[in-house]
């Protein structure tokens, strides 16, 4: 059984998604949440599916805490799932090719310190793209510059509010995230 640990700040509905995934695989689970925001909702839909939540802060972070409880969990992918701090280095090097994440825009458009959520989705809607989507990628020491696992599209109505392009982006995050760290799992697009 591959373990995963994922890593979210915010209300979490990814996780809760690649949860339930993977509690109907027999070849892959969830062992924890890691979520820097005590307040953060991901940390009840997570305890409600019986998954463990580690809280940590900035410093525990960029210590040896975080790390060291990863190396207790063993895991096999970490995901970030809605993540919103730069991951560090020393946590990139222990799990080289090991973690990944999702950006809601088809990098590299979109991508940088600050572009995410609603802010990627007004900045698409200023721009009057045609299409946007999802973006899921390695995990390098820079924000959304590593190499791409897989890209999903979706058309852009002229009429489309940020709420639209949100919600379209949202629906490729569910019907695409979970099979793409499936693959993974089972050695299909590793790098």
């Amino acid at each position: 059984m591959k373990k995963i640990v994922l890593f979210a700040s915010g209300s979490g509905s990814n996780a809760e998604n690649i949860i339930r995934f993977f509690a109907q695989r027999a070849h892959g689970e969830v062992v924890a949440v890691f979520c820097n925001n005590p307040h953060a909702k991901v940390i009840d839909r997570a305890e409600n599916l019986g998954v463990p939540v580690v809280v940590f802060d900035k410093e525990a972070l960029h210590g040896e805490s975080v790390l060291l409880k990863l190396r207790a969990f063993g895991p096999d992918l970490i995901v970030l799932a809605g993540f919103l701090w730069m991951f560090p280095a020393h946590i990139i090097a222990a799990f080289p090719n090991q973690i990944i994440n999702i950006h809601p825009a088809l990098l590299p458009k979109y991508g940088g310190k600050g572009m995410y959520g609603m802010h990627v989705h007004r900045a698409i809607r200023e721009a009057n793209e045609t299409e946007t989507g999802i973006s899921i990628h390695y995990v390098d020491p820079h924000y959304d510059e590593g190499d791409l696992i897989f890209q999903a599209k979706v058309p852009v109505e002229a009429h489309d509010t940020p709420e639209q392009i949100a919600q379209k982006v949202q629906q490729l995050e569910y019907d695409h995230f979970p099979k793409v760290i499936e693959q993974l799992l089972l050695g299909v697009n590793k790098k």
